[in-house]
């Protein structure tokens, strides 16, 4: 049970003010769906850079310009937390955001969290992950678990297939089934007592790959471990949203506009939603 800090008369108004999301395109919306199961009165203004998806193979300095206009949008929605649902962006721009953001709101990347969580649980054991080639060859989850110093032994593998076929809703078969045990049955993977899914798409998969596990190993899904370090920070700061007889409204934001985007949101999100069109640079 997470304990709720006392709340002041400034801190109850900025506990109304919503939860501000952002990703290089609607992958994202997983770690947004996560945020409204776990915390079903907080209010999400979510921004998917859709005009400059993938961030993988840009430049940080260009993700960096692309992330930082993307909080001051954010800010103007008076967002009390910023959550970078992409791991290119946590890992190119996440100390410059928190630098730029400030005071004005706590920032949280999807990497820190699951990497804490590794420290924590899973100290002197064989673990697996699994993401896209830029996540995997930028070394970032290795390196940060390497400096907890935990002995947490991490054996990473780039399963680029899995984006486009989720990408398409060409998953829950059996054809995605053996891409899906292909990857698992690498040697890297061997042994392993944890799994790290380190794409905000592979949440959509999660199943399968605890099917094919079949309780042998642990499968993290990163959008839940960033869900619960949310609740934990707004409890802490008693920045939780009070409870409401109706359901917060959400926003969501793309740069660019494509009825195929507003379609795959209902496969990332869960639920249908309204996509507004915000163009980064007019």
């Amino acid at each position: 049970m997470t304990t709720v800090a006392p709340a002041s008369a400034a801190s109850a108004a900025l506990a109304t003010r919503p939860i501000g999301m952002f990703d290089s395109g609607i992958g994202g919306l997983t770690v947004a769906r996560a945020v409204a199961r776990r915390l079903p009165h907080e209010r999400i203004v979510y921004f998917g850079d859709t005009a400059h998806l993938p961030y993988g193979d840009k430049s940080a300095a260009a993700i960096q310009a692309y992330s930082v206009k993307i909080c001051d949008l954010l800010l103007r929605q008076n967002c009390k937390l910023i959550v970078i649902a992409c791991n290119s962006a946590s890992a190119a721009a996440y100390e410059l955001v928190r630098e730029y953001v400030g005071s004005k709101a706590k920032v949280l990347s999807v990497i820190d969290p699951i990497v804490a969580h590794l420290g924590r649980a899973y100290a002197g054991r064989r673990v697996g992950l699994i993401g896209t080639k830029q996540t995997v060859n930028s070394n970032v989850y290795k390196k940060k678990v390497d400096d907890l110093d935990a002995g947490v032994d991490l054996h990473s593998l780039a399963t680029p297939l899995l984006v486009p076929m989720i990408e398409e809703g060409f998953f829950k078969n059996s054809i995605s089934n053996d891409i899906i045990g292909t990857y698992l049955g690498h040697a890297a993977l061997a042994d392993i007592d944890a799994l790290v899914l380190a794409c905000t798409h592979y949440p959509l998969i999660k199943e399968q790959i605890a099917a094919y596990y079949a309780g042998r190993v642990d499968v993290l899904d990163a959008s839940d471990v960033v869900a619960a370090e949310a609740e934990k920070y707004l409890a802490a700061q008693g920045l939780l949203a009070p409870a409401t007889a109706t359901p917060p409204a959400h926003h969501f934001y793309v740069s660019d506009f494509t009825r195929s985007f507003e379609e795959s949101t209902r496969i990332f999100f869960e639920q249908e939603v309204h996509l507004e069109h915000y163009p980064l640079w007019e």
